[in-house]
């Protein structure tokens, strides 16, 4: 399970995609999410901008698992 540190309160689910390198651009995040299974602490997620804190799990098909940190 790979680590994503931020220094805000929150980081969106888009922006995580974009950082993990699951995407591009932001622009490719709407087609992932709508074409690959993508949970959030265990509970499946399509919106881009859902708000994601420490302590969250993200789990992506094809592109891995994640935690969200306070870095």
């Amino acid at each position: 399970m790979r680590k994503i540190a931020i220094s805000t309160e929150y980081i969106t689910l888009g922006q995580l995609l974009k950082l993990a390198g699951c995407v591009d651009t932001g622009g490719e995040v709407k087609r992932f999410l709508r074409e690959r299974r993508v949970t959030v602490n265990g509970h499946p997620e399509e919106r881009r901008g859902r708000k994601l804190y420490p302590g969250d799990a993200v789990e992506a098909e094809g592109c891995g698992r994640f935690t969200v940190e306070r870095g």
